[in-house]
Order: structure tokens, then sequence, then C-alpha cells
């Protein structure tokens, strides 16, 4: 791992919206490359918004009512026709498996990440 940090890393950081969020939705994502979900997410004042996820060791029941750490201003993508708004945030393990991040109980739908 590189020890230099550069100087513009702070600011990069900062660059990005991470918000706190609700999942209220997730369905199948057949068309899919990879198994994935499709996730609707409360973000409070942002609105309910749609990802697609490679979360498929959680089950739709574990999702749903979960609270999230979501990247929200780095811009749409087209995924097997789907628009995913927003990036989930997880650890990546030696495995590969991605354990999503949650915030402390007590945040809310919307707060923003700092």
């Amino acid at each position: 791992m590189d020890d230099q940090v550069k100087p513009d890393a702070p600011e990069a950081f900062l660059a990005i919206d991470m918000r706190v969020g609700k999942v209220t939705d997730v369905r199948p994502f057949p068309d899919a490359r990879k198994p994935a979900w499709k996730i609707a997410v409360d973000l409070g004042p942002l609105g309910t918004r749609w990802t697609s996820a490679q979360v498929t060791h959680y089950s739709a029941e574990d999702l749903l009512g979960r609270m999230v750490v979501c990247a929200v201003n780095l811009g749409p993508k087209r995924i097997a026709g789907f628009r995913s708004e927003f990036l989930l945030l997880g650890a990546v393990g030696e495995d590969t498996v991605v354990r999503l991040l949650s915030p402390d109980p007590g945040a809310k739908p919307g707060d923003a990440i700092a």
C-alpha cells in the first residue's frame, strides 16, 4: 500500500456526497450479468432512489428496513437496461463479499456522512 497521501485527497473525499438511507424495496434483477438486486432506498429529503447491488448474500428480507450508507452524487449508471442512481457502500473482504456499511442507531434517512 502506498504510504504517500496526495495533497488533494481530503478534498476529493469530501466531494463525495454520502448519505444515510433506509432500504424500502428489493426486487430481483435477472438481467444483470452477475447476481444482483434492484434496491430502492429512502434518502429523506433527497427522495427515494434506486440502485443495483451485487449483495445477493443478503436476502430481500434482510435488506428491507436496513439502514445503509450511500454515495449519491457519482452520477447515474445504466446496468443491463436499469438506471442505477447511487452507490451502496460496503467493505470488501478477501472473499470478495460486500458487507454493507450501516450507521449507528439514531441516524435518519438523508443524514450526511462526515
